[in-house]
């Protein structure tokens, strides 16, 4: 991209150096009691995504950093052992089927909302869903289907199933994350008025608000002045189940893919889902221990310092100049996007399910374990290990639901070609 190639800043450390200087100017107005008002009605966590996209869309720092990869997978796994080590497990099984019924329910909307889009567009603009061969513009949509049911080993699988061109790819790709991300704003400004959507929706909320109220209880009763011992503890734990979720998926991953690749269908050749798995698993394991009581020393509060770098590297790869690249192709996803937030909105409302429910069980599908738990956090810290779980769900079942997709939107689309997988 043009800012890409152009930009006044590329050394990495500078531009570290920036996204924290203003992640540190965000929480410092947040806490000036003159922008009481502001922060009344935007949320801190949406300017933390938010505001990093402008380093990008002037031109001032590149979208293509490493930055997002050392905090998907050192900061992000470090984050969920340490947000994971206080959860009361009891608590979180008790939140209710209403969590799974709304994961699911948002897996039904993606694979429907596909050829729902394609119908609805088709209808009006032909040419915006036509195609032939690797240029079907149905081919591409599958890659997004693949993204939003589980993640980007699955986006792959459903390029190299249904094989679009390259240049369809690249559109799809921007499709998927300028559609994905705007979502991702609304999700975290209803986070911050949950309660006021949770009575739009009749939703009875008691079993988030239980499990919230007790997390700020403990953290209460153990809440001291940590020692700088203690601080070293706490990085050493959650570094050192980073390693552990590392070595897990340098082995696990290419031995599945050796050995039982057809299991790539549940992201089983995925070092990235090891590094996660193990993570959480060991955060989960820890707190049943005594290592629970150093959440009083800060445990989750470091682990929401590594969270918000987390969101503000995902928001610095927003960049809204591809907006320009693919705007017909932006149409289809937007109404594929809208048909499943409508729909998701209306069973929530039904079965009385929260907020919290639906926005990490959207999430769990379309961003997967590098969104849902900071969605899920974004409730409350103690929600994290939450999205985790469900994000698994998406990866065992997003080629199967991607695949699906894929022939239905072959079908609406009504390409006259003859269909080879």
């Amino acid at each position: 991209m043009e800012n890409e190639t152009h930009a006044l800043i590329t050394n990495e450390a500078v531009v570290f150096g920036l996204l924290m200087v203003l992640l540190g100017g965000i929480f410092w107005a947040a806490d000036n009691p003159k922008f009481k008002t502001f922060f009344k009605w935007v949320p801190v966590l949406l300017l933390c995504y938010f505001l990093p996209s402008v380093l990008t869309n002037t031109g001032l720092v590149p979208k293509d950093t490493n930055l997002y990869f050392v905090a998907s997978r050192y900061l992000l796994p470090a984050s969920l052992v340490l947000l994971t080590l206080s959860i009361d497990l009891k608590a979180v099984i008790g939140l209710g089927p209403k969590a799974l019924i709304m994961f699911f329910t948002a897996t039904v909307t993606i694979i429907l909302g596909g050829p729902f889009a394609v119908l609805i567009v088709s209808s009006i603009s032909p040419d915006l869903v036509g195609g032939v061969g690797p240029e079907a513009v149905w081919r591409g949509l599958s890659t997004i289907a693949g993204s939003w049911i589980g993640g980007g080993a699955n986006q792959a699988a459903m390029y190299e199933i249904f094989k679009p061109s390259d240049g369809l790819y690249s559109a799809m790709i921007t499709v998927d994350v300028v559609v994905a991300e705007i979502w991702m704003a609304f999700i975290l400004l209803g986070a911050a008025k949950s309660d006021r959507v949770d009575q739009w929706l009749h939703a009875d909320n008691t079993s988030v608000k239980v499990l919230q109220k007790e997390m700020e209880d403990f953290s209460e009763r153990t809440s001291r002045i940590p020692k700088f011992p203690e601080t070293m503890k706490i990085l050493g734990i959650a570094f050192g189940a980073v390693a552990l979720g590392h070595l897990a998926g340098d082995y696990f991953a290419p031995w599945f893919k050796e050995n039982a690749p057809y299991l790539s269908n549940f992201s089983l050749t995925s070092s990235f889902f090891w590094i996660v798995i193990v993570s959480t698993t060991i955060g989960l394991i820890l707190s049943f221990t005594k290592l629970r009581n150093l959440e009083g020393a800060g445990a989750s509060r470091i682990g929401s310092v590594f969270i918000y770098i987390l969101v503000g590297t995902i928001g610095m790869k927003m960049d809204l100049y591809e907006l320009k690249e693919a705007p017909g192709l932006l149409i289809v996803g937007g109404v594929w996007m809208l048909f499943h937030v409508l729909i998701l909105l209306g069973v929530a409302r039904g079965i009385k399910a929260p907020f919290f429910f639906v926005a990490v069980g959207s999430k769990a599908n379309i961003g997967g374990a590098a969104s849902a738990p900071v969605v899920a956090a974004a409730f409350h810290p103690s929600l994290a290990p939450v999205g985790v779980l469900l994000a698994v769900l998406g990866y065992a079942l997003g080629t199967y639901g991607g695949w699906l997709t894929g022939l239905l939107m072959y079908l609406a689309s009504g390409d006259p070609g003859a269909f080879m997988i």
